[in-house]
């Protein structure tokens, strides 16, 4: 009986000259999930200061707070440059929080900012990084 062989034009992968086209890598995106605000700016001291460097657009880290005596579920909001400027509402936080515990990639983006009365009000857009 005669041995098959696989031949490059035929099976196109095993010919070592021939290139196959760059495929991106599944799941290598962010994932838009939720639009909220920063809950407790009014409590962050020197936030109008803090609020003049913040630009529509900048991404924000999220770091997990499990022991906060307020929120068990409270994900603290700061800048590229680690300065804490509030958090996820707690009303929105829980599903956040457990991606997180989960070991997932979550950050927020800028919206929109005012400032209302003493409020700064910061709208962000919260991202899964998949």
């Amino acid at each position: 009986m005669s041995e098959i062989k696989p031949s490059g034009s035929f099976f196109p992968a095993f010919n070592i000259n021939h290139k196959l086209p760059s495929v991106p890598t599944p799941f290598e995106r962010d994932i838009f999930l939720f639009k909220t605000h920063i809950a407790g700016t009014t409590h962050i001291e020197n936030i109008h200061e803090i609020e003049k460097d913040l630009k529509i657009g900048d991404r924000l880290k999220f770091y997990r707070e499990p022991k906060n005596p307020y929120d068990e579920g409270a994900i603290v909001i700061k800048t590229e440059d680690r300065v804490k400027i509030g958090y996820v509402p707690q009303k929105d936080n829980i599903v956040f929080a457990r991606l997180m515990d989960a070991g997932k990639l979550l950050f927020g983006k800028i919206k929109t900012k005012e400032i209302v009365g003493d409020w700064v009000k910061i709208e962000i857009e919260i991202f899964l990084h998949e």
